[in-house]
């Protein structure tokens, strides 16, 4: 299992934060490299608890698919997202928000498992946790 933990301070407060976290719309235009477009579930707006979003975008030169479901949610300090369909054998994103001396702090907790065996983990090593963080 892979671990990444990335933590990134804002100027905003933290429910504007919260909701920009799990807007569709943001997210597409954020990774636009990629060409990542929502093509089903929630499509558009803030994804909330229990709804799911399929993501299609190109990743390291291919196009994949990833479809994810928001599992927890505790406004506006918590959310995560949990893969129900694609190329990982397992994949969670907690996003934690803060707020400290007027800036909001937001916390991601990535964690991930490779299929593929010695292959996928040589994978990972070498290319897609550089790439992810």
């Amino acid at each position: 299992m892979t671990t990444i933990r990335l933590i990134t301070k804002i100027t905003a407060p933290i429910q504007t934060v919260f909701d920009l976290a799990r807007d569709i719309d943001v997210h597409q235009h954020t990774v636009a490299e990629t060409k990542e477009k929502a093509i089903a579930g929630r499509t558009s707006g803030t994804i909330e608890l229990g709804e799911t979003v399929t993501f299609r975008g190109k990743h390291l030169g291919f196009y994949l698919k990833h479809q994810s479901k928001i599992t927890e949610m505790e406004a506006p300090n918590y959310f995560v997202d949990e893969m129900e369909k694609g190329h990982f054998k397992s994949f969670r994103h907690e996003h934690s928000f803060a707020t400290k001396n007027g800036t909001t702090v937001m916390i991601d907790h990535l964690q991930y498992e490779m299929p593929y065996g010695v292959v996928g983990r040589a994978v990972d090593k070498l290319v897609l946790k550089k790439y992810l963080t």
